[in-house]
């Protein structure tokens, strides 16, 4: 017997009972379920098996930067420098470190997903009622539900008696779903439409039930998903693409050089020792070992400031990630807009009214109005006084509570003696007060089925015989634009009808419309507009009413001018090569199921695109795992959205995640400025140690002094780039390509050009130092270099604004590396006991003044090609 490929919303409910083998009366019998147990497995998520952790830990030496940097580690200890090689494999092990944690917490996402059952479940077997395991129901058992209870398979409705679903972590439909057990027609409805279907996990809010299982375990909808999540392998970041690219690079250049220099010293007589001391220690000095440091450090950095501007990164690499998101595909729901209904017009006779108008006026229309909106609801007040109950029941007493109509006195004034509970069927509610000798009545509704109801509309002046056109059109209009529309009529009689409560819903004065909607979030349009302008394109992915999405996009400026939404159903309709042509086309997505959505980000992906993905419910994690990075919601979100995102927003707002972009964008920067420093300094070093043989002069530098150079240039200079603040544009330029490399632009052009020069100013102290017989020559050529690169990472920590226009103190963590590398120099030049270990002479105040004027050359230089680059943009 199959179950999971069933259309059972289309199928009868007694035809569903026949198919499954199951009876009304007494359900399934004992020897039944034992049989189906055997045959379908128990109603639980199969967890992947995760990978174990010598597995994790060895997968972190795969990268090519990673090996170049064990090879270092090696050749450093066997030239006598252990205390480089194990600086070198500290930070091995800390990146190794970083990178299992993160994997294995990545997989704990089906985890979360298999722990969302109920444990328990009430079913009818062999003709009584008894609490079973939720994991042991089978297909064809009978279940009852409950408000409260957590739906613990999927049921197709047999009964539904003011039934209302909580379907939001399935659809991200904001308002629990009406049920009611009727078959459907159409096949293809997605989950949110499947008005007689209840699926495990969703929670019951309102009403009870009764419902067959017709899946479990891996059948349901949820098993589906995980199926979907444990398939979905996570994509490298932006930076371990471009760092594996790096490292390629890099290898080949290192060893070409390396091997040059060693031939060219060969060829000049050089004892063979000396120079594979300096080419290896070249080797060693060219690759950039503190480039892991710094990215760990820069994305650690990073990560805090973001948790304090309410964004929780779990992953490090996603905080880097952010700053080339080209995309953002957001769920609407809470994240663009506020989660809570909100009534923002009021129609009535007299007119379109907005709703912080009501109540200023003194018609009886609008106290009569009033009195309906605070009376014909069942909203509970805690003691604090905050009310609670259905969201469009809340909508609508805080209206009249704002208006002046206090619920509580009204309640005292006009008891409440019967009521017709809302319905499915009817769509309408409806209380009944007494008033003195009278009764009064007051009905809210669905607004195209009260207007049948009534016979008139009251106007300013009294009631008048009811346009049902008018009325209509105007129900139509609202629905277009996004609104949910109700209904409010009042009626009076003399007393209650004896048997049926249903005479009081007939001859009633319409009163008015009410026009109820989710509004967007305070500043989301604005980060909407900052994502433009920043070249970052805003989609809304949803599983509410396309009509409302669409209402929702064009006040937010997602939807362009004469856009449509497009839904599940079309999505069905285009392959995979026509969804890729569409994909970048449009900007609303509805009724979207958890499949699509991945679709829908592998689509934008194959078209090169960074994506970021929100989501909060389970319906969202597979696609918040294939993206690039997902973005979960915090306060509202599911345990298993959570574990599949990369970052957690603790705020639920979108703006949230612009701010993170803007961090991201900076990191990059950051980690690009260090990277462009690093070079620049080494081709600065073998410059000057490839052309001084070819000029005729001996090696400039000693292995220990490139080494030396290496380690204090790099080190504490180059970490104190990560937190370098953002420049004033970062938000005004396109996101950069996720396969763009980190030399692009003019940085290959000035590591060689800055490099040259570097070598130029050292290799011309030494030249000038051998002309006037000074002893100190390569003491003053090390400290000369040193110096360079000092003034380098000074002019370099901004593109394009000047370092007089900064100023010294932008960066005060820089400005100490500096000033305490400067003091280290000074120490190994002038301090006996370090001249002995470093082979460096003390030189005097002359020689000191040349080796400190010398580097402002290299300010002169670059300071000069950022003024060249400010006035071509001003051109532009």
């Amino acid at each position: 017997m199959s179950t999971s490929a069933q259309p059972w919303h289309v199928i009868a409910a007694d035809q569903v009972l026949a198919d499954l083998g199951s009876n009304r009366e007494r359900g399934l019998s004992a020897a039944a379920v034992a049989q189906r147990l055997a045959s379908f497995g128990p109603n639980a998520l199969t967890e992947k098996q995760r990978s174990g952790l010598p597995a994790l830990l060895v997968a972190q030496f795969r990268d090519l930067l990673i090996r170049i940097l064990l090879v270092a580690a090696i050749i450093a200890a066997l030239v006598g420098e252990p205390a480089d090689a194990m600086v070198i494999l500290v930070i091995i092990c800390l990146n190794a470190l970083i990178g299992v944690v993160q994997q294995y917490r990545a997989e704990s996402a089906i985890a979360a997903l298999r722990h969302m059952a109920t444990p328990h479940a009430r079913a009818l077997r062999d003709g009584h009622y008894c609490t079973v395991p939720a994991d042991q129901l089978v297909p064809g058992d009978i279940a009852i539900l409950e408000a409260g209870a957590v739906v613990p398979a999927d049921l197709r409705l047999l009964q539904a008696e003011q039934l209302q679903v909580d379907e939001s972590l399935l659809t991200g439909e904001s308002s629990p779903a009406e049920k009611d057990s009727a078959s459907l027609q159409r096949v293809e409805l997605g989950v949110g439409d499947r008005c007689n279907m209840a699926y495990r996990g969703t929670t019951v809010t309102r009403g009870r039930g009764l419902g067959v299982v017709v899946a479990t375990g891996a059948a349901t909808e949820i098993g589906g998903i995980a199926e979907l999540l444990g398939g979905i392998t996570l994509p490298e970041s932006p930076l371990q693409q471009r760092l594996a690219t790096f490292s390629q690079r890099l290898a080949g250049l290192i060893l070409g050089i390396c091997l040059l220099i060693f031939l060219a010293g060969l060829a000049r007589g050089e004892p063979w020792l000396l120079m594979l001391l300096t080419a290896v220690s070249l080797a060693v000095a060219a690759i950039p070992e503190a480039l892991p440091a710094v990215i760990s450090i820069s994305l650690a950095m990073g990560a805090h400031r973001m948790s304090r501007q309410k964004a929780l990164v779990r992953s490090l690499p996603a905080v880097e990630t952010l700053g080339s998101v080209s995309f953002i595909c957001c769920d609407k729901t809470g994240t663009l807009t506020l989660n809570r209904m909100h009534a923002e017009h009021i129609l009535t006779t007299a007119g379109e009214l907005p709703a912080a108008e009501f109540g200023k006026g003194t018609a009886p229309l609008q106290r009569l109005l009033g009195r309906c909106l605070a009376l014909s609801n069942d909203v509970r007040l805690d003691g604090d006084g905050a009310a609670s109950g259905d969201p469009t029941e809340v909508a609508l007493f805080e209206l009249a509570a704002s208006a002046g109509f206090d619920k509580a006195q009204l309640e005292c004034e006009l008891p409440r003696v019967a009521e017709i509970a809302f319905t499915s069927e009817r769509k309408l509610m409806t209380t009944a007060h007494r008033d003195g000798d009278t009764v009064v009545v007051f009905t809210k509704g669905a607004a195209e089925i009260l207007i049948e109801s009534c016979t008139q509309a009251l106007g300013d002046v009294g009631p008048a015989p009811i346009d049902r056109g008018y009325w209509r059109a105007a129900v139509e209009q609202l629905s277009e634009q996004g609104y949910r529309v109700l209904g409010l009529a009042s009626g009076e009689v003399a007393r209650l009808p004896q048997e049926q409560l249903s005479e009081l819903e007939r001859e009633l004065t319409l009163l008015g419309l009410v026009a109820l909607i989710d509004p967007p979030r305070p500043g989301a349009l604005e980060a909407v507009r900052e994502c433009a302008g920043a070249g970052i394109t805003t989609v809304m992915i949803t599983g509410d009413h396309p009509g409302t999405a669409l209402a929702i996009a064009r006040r937010l400026d997602i939807a362009r001018e004469g856009e449509q939404v497009v839904t599940g159903e079309q999505l069905d309709t285009l392959d995979d090569a026509d969804l890729v042509d569409a994909v970048t086309a449009n900007r609303v997505y509805a009724r979207v199921s958890p499949a699509q959505k991945i679709r829908l980000v592998q689509a934008l992906q194959s078209r090169g695109q960074c994506v970021a993905m929100t989501g909060d419910g389970v319906n969202d994690a597979p696609a918040l795992r294939q993206a690039n990075i997902g973005v979960a919601m915090g306060l509202r979100g599911t345990d298993v959205a959570r574990q599949a995102a990369a970052m957690i927003l603790l705020d639920d707002n979108f703006t949230t995640i612009v701010n993170a972009v803007r961090e991201g964008r900076r990191i990059f920067d950051n980690i690009r400025k260090f990277v462009k420093y690093t070079m620049t300094s080494n081709a600065g070093e073998i410059w000057t140690l490839a052309l001084a043989p070819l000029l005729g002069m001996p090696l400039p530098l000693l292995p220990i002094h490139i080494l030396w150079i290496n380690l204090v240039t790099d080190g504490l200079p180059g970490l104190a780039l990560t937190i370098q603040p953002h420049e004033g544009h970062i938000m005004q330029r396109p996101p950069r390509p996720p396969r763009e490399g980190l030399f692009t632009g003019d940085m290959w052009q000035y590591i060689l050009w800055l490099g040259l020069l570097i070598g130029a100013v050292s290799l011309g102290v030494q030249a000038w130092a051998l002309q006037q017989g000074l002893a100190n020559w390569q003491t003053m050529v090390f400290t000369v270099l040193t110096f360079s690169q000092l003034a380098n990472v000074m002019v370099l920590r901004n593109e394009r604004e000047s370092l007089f226009t900064s100023g010294l103190l932008q960066n005060p963590a820089l400005l100490g590396a500096v000033l305490l590398t400067v003091l280290l120099q000074l120490a190994i030049v002038y301090l006996p006991a370090l001249n002995a270990v470093f082979h460096t002479a003390p030189l005097t105040g002359a020689e000191l003044g040349v080796c400190l004027a010398l580097p402002l050359l290299i300010v002169a230089a670059v300071e000069t090609q950022k003024w060249q680059a400010r006035r071509r943009a001003m051109r532009r």
